[in-house]
């Protein structure tokens, strides 16, 4: 017996469940998922190669199938953190109370331009991203991708449920989002603002009653 097993010194009982993730691997799971955004915002599904992902994580390919397993499963992943992501976006801007509920909507739309912008209007959206490459995906990433919009309209409709609005609210966050979506996808063929500016113009002039 050593010193460092002591009997008195007490020993920590054995915790059960699962083991916690080792630093270093929760940072190359970490890193894993930023590379899979940026490649998949940019490319798609299709286009964007495991051994790509690896290369701009600077990670092995071991590593990858450690954390997921398969491609799929890597971008069920993507699709959570995408959402995660997104809903701290449109929170912070629809939960503003300090501005009137069409401004916060206004907000939003600037916020996610400015997004864009900082990429060159090169990414899209994810979810509209998978969305367009439905009929090559996984059918499993057809209802992940519905509930996820949904979940996005649903806080769009309630932030304009407390506004004076041109219309039902639930109608007008459906509007919204297929027309920001299609927004989107024209800004990165254009590589430039003009569509979402069109959009959200036409939009607001629609839905306000002044």
């Amino acid at each position: 017996m050593t010193e460092d097993t002591a009997p008195d010194q007490p020993v920590s009982p054995r915790r059960r469940g699962r083991p916690r993730t080792a630093p270093d691997q929760s940072e190359t799971r970490a890193k894993l998922i930023r590379a899979g955004l940026a490649h998949l915002t940019e490319r798609g599904y299709g286009a964007s190669g495991v051994d790509e992902i690896l290369s701009t994580a600077g990670v092995p390919k071991g590593s990858f199938y450690h954390h997921f397993g398969s491609k799929e499963a890597f971008a069920s992943e993507l699709i959570t953190a995408y959402d995660a992501y997104f809903l701290t976006v449109l929170d912070r801007n629809l939960d503003d109370t300090r501005r009137a509920p069409i401004d916060r909507l206004r907000a939003f739309a600037k916020d996610a331009e400015a997004g864009m912008a900082r990429h060159g209007f090169r990414r899209g959206c994810l979810i509209g991203n998978l969305g367009q490459e439905m009929p090559n995906l996984p059918d499993s990433f057809r209802a992940r991708l519905s509930a996820v919009l949904d979940g996005w309209q649903d806080r769009t409709e309630a932030c304009l449920a407390q506004a004076d609005v041109n219309g039902d609210p639930k109608a007008l966050a459906q509007l919204f989002w297929t027309g920001w979506e299609g927004a989107v996808l024209r800004a990165r063929m254009v590589q430039g603002p003009e569509p979402l500016h069109a959009f959200t113009q036409s939009y607001f002039s629609l839905i306000s009653k002044t």
